[in-house]
């Protein structure tokens, strides 16, 4: 039987889960998030969705690349990054 979490351990390296990797994402666009726009306009939610929209491109970007490429590495790759979306949106 198919043991996609093996394959996805082994795609990763188990360097990181999907958590990880989309919390390491969230704090790279957090990174880039002028404070000040916080500061002035006092709106620290929309500041949130914005930086989650920004890694959430980035994931589907990555997930449209792999789709054109015909492999199990492929299949490992779109499923780990699908679960790392998911991630994203729980955060």
């Amino acid at each position: 039987m198919y043991n996609s979490n093996n394959n996805i351990n082994n795609f990763n390296n188990n360097i990181m889960t999907p958590k990880e990797k989309a919390k390491e994402l969230l704090d790279k666009y957090i990174n880039l998030y002028p404070s000040y726009i916080v500061m002035f306009q006092g709106d620290v939610d929309k500041a949130e969705k914005d930086i989650k929209q920004c890694a959430l491109i980035a994931v589907n970007e990555v997930l449209y690349v792999l789709n054109e490429i015909d492999s199990s590495e492929q299949w490992n790759a779109s499923y780990f990054y699908n679960q790392v979306k998911q991630e994203i949106e729980k955060l």
